[in-house]
């Protein structure tokens, strides 16, 4: 999560406690997921045999329940209809809104929920018997079947477990709630404000939701920052205190850069390579071509600003400009000229490079003679 979405408790936004709701909700999620995979077996055989008894009748013989399981796990019944019962698709649509009704006293409740914990209390889910293809109603019936055996309640106790035990919480961004000693004046609802807020969570207190209570004295915090305009010293005293461990991060290196640009599956390169495709030019980058783009990059991050890999962004643009603009165009002069199918093809090389991005050099280099 990011600290500057946050505002101090009695402005309008979001307060910190939300930090460890939103962990819940993630865990509350992952819990469930891990459950309905640990019984996945149990509940498949269950559907299995529901479906076999709307089939072939609860007093089948063997033989008969034993032929049509065959044919159910070899697929050849997905197109035969039956009738079951699954839950009216229609429930809750005569329920009265309480959008933002809060039943736990603990923060807002979705809609949904409301409507769901409403319909639990007052005599479960309206169930119908519908016609429909074996192939449709079965993940109807396996939602039922995890329905039954989910306890809402084991979740929850799990997720609050979990979180409490191995929870970590990230908060970028940090810096931007940190206000520099020099420019520091008055009281401001996104920074210092979000930083006291901030204390007694990392601290260790507990966070009431609507689960159930999370106390956070074990849980991992681990911040942030650029501090490019103010010290990890303006922080809070008390702050500092409880985020001891400091690590300074080092400059990206042309090597860094090169790696960053070849060897992710989804490089930058291989984007733009993708998306030239689709206006049939099929791009291509000479190893020198890449070389050049990282040195360039690490050049401007070392002279202007230094904004790390992000710069890259900004010079590939500079290169594509260019190409990209004109792809459709050339694309078809290609086919018109030489009546082939195929792609143009379009090899980018240092030369291409110095050509598009030369000037930001050029102005780099200029800008130390400027007062």
């Amino acid at each position: 999560m990011e600290a500057t979405k946050f505002t101090e408790v009695g402005f309008h936004g979001r307060d910190v406690d939300m930090i460890i709701r939103d962990l819940l909700d993630h865990a509350i999620v992952l819990t469930r997921t891990r459950m309905r995979a640990r019984l996945s077996a149990v509940v498949a055989e269950a559907v299995e045999n529901r479906i076999l008894d709307v089939l072939t009748g609860e007093n089948a013989s063997e033989t008969t329940r034993a032929t049509f399981r065959d044919l159910y796990r070899q697929g050849e019944l997905d197109d035969r209809t039956i009738e079951v019962e699954v839950p009216d698709q229609r429930a809750g649509a005569g329920t009265p809104r309480m959008s933002g009704l809060d039943l736990s006293g603990r923060g807002e409740v979705p809609l949904q929920e409301v409507i769901s914990q409403v319909s639990r209390v007052f005599g479960g889910r309206r169930m119908e018997k519908r016609r429909m293809k074996v192939g449709e109603c079965r993940p109807l019936v396996e939602d039922l079947e995890f329905e039954r055996l989910l306890n809402p309640e084991t979740i929850a106790k799990e997720a609050i477990h979990s979180v409490e035990q191995d929870g970590i919480v990230f908060i970028d961004e940090i810096d931007k709630i940190v206000s520099s000693s020099d420019t520091r004046h008055g009281a401001d609802a996104s920074a210092e404000g979000v930083q006291r807020d901030l204390l007694p969570i990392i601290e260790g207190s507990v966070v009431s939701t609507k689960y159930g209570n999370v106390n956070t004295d074990h849980i991992l915090f681990i911040a942030s920052g650029a501090f490019h305009q103010c010290k990890p010293a303006d922080m809070l005293a008390e702050l500092q205190g409880r985020l001891p461990i400091r690590v300074e991060l080092r400059a990206l290196t042309r090597d860094d850069l090169f790696r960053i640009l070849t060897e992710p599956e989804h490089s930058m390169l291989k984007q733009q390579t993708a998306l030239m495709a689709t206006e049939g030019v099929a791009l291509s980058f000479s190893e020198a071509a890449v070389k050049q783009l990282a040195a360039v990059a690490h050049e401007v991050n070392r002279s202007v600003d230094n904004i790390g890999a992000r710069r890259l962004h900004t010079v590939l643009e500079r290169v594509m400009e260019e190409i990209s603009f004109n792809a459709p165009e050339r694309a078809a002069a290609h086919k018109l000229a030489t009546g082939e199918s195929g792609p143009l093809r379009v090899v980018v090389d240092k030369a291409d490079i110095d050509k598009a991005v030369g000037d930001m050099l050029i102005k780099s280099d200029l800008s130390k003679f400027v007062l």
